[in-house]
């Protein structure tokens, strides 16, 4: 059965750093493109950063998350990475990931992935 995993959320304060994890299982992460997104409540779905080909060259970031967060993969571990720094309220929201074969030359929608996991929630507060 193909699934993705996400933890590594939790309640940080302001200017606190997070590293998320996604851990593949039943297929491999090798020739993926992945994507991380969240959805705060309230507010629409966000693309966050992304690999555009299963390139870890090929990784693409959301202006507002530029310079703070890092997506990064394993494929000996079969997992996908965001490190996230400096957070700010506005960084609260449920985080997803999700990956697809497709190859492009930016990040996919949201819709055109093919698997998709759980999410892990992300609190930035004081």
């Amino acid at each position: 059965q193909l699934q993705l995993v996400e933890s590594g959320g939790g309640l940080v304060q302001p200017g606190g750093s997070l590293r998320l994890s996604c851990v593949a299982s039943g297929f491999s992460l090798d020739y993926y493109a992945i994507g991380w997104f969240r959805q705060a409540p309230g507010k629409g779905r966000e693309g966050v950063a992304c690999f555009t080909s299963s390139s870890a060259g090929s990784a693409q970031y959301a202006d507002s998350v530029k310079g703070r967060f890092t997506i990064s993969r394993d494929n000996a571990k079969n997992t996908v990475y965001l490190q996230m720094n400096r957070l700010t309220p506005e960084d609260t929201a449920v985080y997803i990931c999700a990956v697809t074969p497709l190859i492009a030359t930016a990040c996919l929608p949201f819709d055109e992935y093919d698997y998709w996991g759980q999410g892990t929630q992300v609190t930035v507060s004081s």
